[in-house]
């Protein structure tokens, strides 16, 4: 089968668009790659010219069409699908070409999901907040698709000595600086806690987190070491801070610390816990009265959280893998919604 596969391509390391590719082809189909993010105009000057945004938005489109008319694919996934407009996807489909969704992130911009929608042949998502918004504007035929892991490229690292000191800890978090996870994070400052990722440097100056800062950016031989050498490895996923729309889907990073073999500990988020079970692969926190005395308990008790951590990895490759998910994606394909 030939696969038009749309989404962005970070530049500094590998994120999930390049695992489903690679997914994509270990499966055997031809895949043609395009980059959703092809401006011709900066940033700079698209924030603040409404016609500019219009005008390449309008050239990465005619890109995306100009493949498709080269190529001939029988089917074409987007993702994200803030860029990808109502006229490009009906001329896909008018060219015989199966439209495919599979919405990502947090829904922080979803008015432009909900009016390109219902054009497409299939709709997936990532988070099932998602699938309800949808619902609420009156399309109906969304499924879920969480993240999941690659076995090729998460996985337990053997770590030297000075592995184990430059990037080992007790408690570990690699991710983004958000307000309420620092407020959540200085609950335990006085224990042995790393942070990295960016943003954190946005910290108020007397913070006690600032001692656990490491760095802001990790690329992927560095994370794998990270998880690697820690005891516990912490997953919060971001909250809209104003409740104006909801946020449940499972962050990519929770698959791949457990496919590292790492010990999690996670926020009560739904979707993780539609597909992970407390206590035998992950444990979770209520809330930050909770937090504190999860993270003291596990730390005192290595051989449960051992064990906890073989499981979670078990359960996580058996059953989350991103090759399963284009699988199912396919399979899918042929089912009625």
């Amino acid at each position: 089968m030939k696969i038009l596969f749309s989404g962005h391509h970070n530049p500094h390391f590998f994120t999930i668009t390049e695992y489903l590719e690679k997914a994509i082809r270990s499966l055997g189909h031809e895949l043609f790659i395009f980059e959703d993010r092809q401006h011709v105009i900066p940033g700079r000057l698209r924030r603040y010219a409404n016609m500019l945004q219009r005008f390449d938005q309008a050239i990465i489109n005619d890109k995306l069409l100009s493949l498709a008319t080269q190529v001939r694919p029988d089917i074409a996934v987007v993702t994200g699908g803030h860029r990808v407009s109502v006229k490009t996807i009906k001329a896909l489909k008018n060219s015989g070409i199966t439209s495919i969704l599979w919405t990502i992130d947090a829904p922080l911009n979803f008015q432009p999901i909900v009016v390109v929608a219902p054009v497409y042949d299939h709709i997936f998502c990532q988070g099932t907040e998602a699938i309800e918004l949808l619902n609420g504007a009156g399309i109906k035929d969304a499924r879920w698709l969480p993240m999941a892991c690659d076995p090729d490229c998460h996985f337990p690292v053997a770590c030297t000595a000075a592995d184990k000191e430059k990037y080992g800890s007790d408690i570990v978090f690699v991710g983004s600086y958000y307000p309420e996870r620092a407020h959540l994070f200085e609950k335990i400052s006085g224990l042995d806690l790393a942070i990295w990722g960016p943003g954190w440097d946005s910290l108020d100056l007397n913070s006690p987190l600032r001692r656990c800062m490491r760095g802001a950016h990790t690329a992927p031989e560095e994370w794998l070491k990270i998880y690697s050498a820690s005891k516990i490895v912490l997953a919060t996923h971001y909250h809209d801070p104003e409740g104006k729309f909801p946020v449940y889907q499972a962050s990519p990073r929770v698959f791949e610390a457990l496919a590292c073999g790492a010990f999690v500990i996670c926020d009560r988020q739904r979707d993780v816990f539609s597909l992970f079970k407390e206590g035998e692969h992950l444990a979770a926190f209520q809330d930050s009265g909770d937090f504190g005395d999860k993270v003291k308990y596990y730390l005192d008790h290595p051989d449960e959280r051992a064990a906890i951590a073989r499981r979670g990895r078990t359960e996580c490759l058996a059953r989350h893998t991103y090759v399963q998910r284009m699988e199912s994606l396919l399979s899918l394909l042929k089912s009625p919604v």
